[in-house]
């Protein structure tokens, strides 16, 4: 990583080969690549590869910033503020502060996403705890009293974990029809 040693931010370059990865069930995991007090607060940015069908994150919203999701590879479902959408390769989803949201690969499909947090919060603490969680070597539980550090609140997770069930269902079904007409189908359902 180079940076400047100035008062000021100096460009950050962090490359593939230097940044932290944290891996993840199912093939997946977190490459970490700028956190907010590398740059300022400026921003922190991570690169995820999520393994087929996996979730990413159960409904949560952030009250001091913006998350932005540019899908690099596969297919990504979003829970966004109550309504489910589907997104592929080159859509960009920017989510505005504290509306509730969660996302994880499609079923069937895998998906590689760059997420950017602006502001930034300094958050490879919260993705290397998510990685202890997800390998069974935490509890969800120890996030609870980091939401305010991490500027991550959780929510019911009821809404999004029937939504997939519900997707898995459907497009399991031949007869049921294509992608894009469930999603529209989801859309309509009330608790989406």
């Amino acid at each position: 990583m180079m940076q400047d040693s100035g008062e000021s931010a100096g460009a950050l370059i962090v490359r593939s080969e230097e940044a932290e990865y944290v891996p993840l069930p199912h093939g997946g995991g977190f490459r970490l690549l700028a956190d907010a007090g590398a740059i300022g607060g400026a921003l922190g940015a991570n690169r995820l590869a999520l393994g087929e069908g996996a979730d990413g994150a159960g409904p949560h919203y952030h009250a001091r910033s913006s998350e932005l999701f540019y899908v690099l590879d596969g297919t990504v479902q979003f829970l966004l503020d109550g309504g489910m959408e589907t997104v592929g390769p080159g859509a960009l989803v920017v989510v505005p502060p504290r509306m509730p949201h969660a996302f994880g690969a499609a079923p069937g499909s895998t998906a590689e996403l760059l997420v950017v947090l602006t502001p930034g919060v300094d958050r490879f603490g919260y993705f290397r705890a998510l990685g202890r969680i997800q390998h069974g070597m935490d509890s969800f539980d120890s996030l609870h009293a980091e939401q305010d550090r991490y500027d991550v609140y959780f929510l019911d997770a009821s809404a999004w974990q029937s939504a997939r069930t519900n997707w898995r269902v459907h497009t399991t079904t031949p007869s049921i029809g294509q992608p894009d007409e469930l999603i529209g189908r989801q859309r309509e359902e009330p608790g989406c």
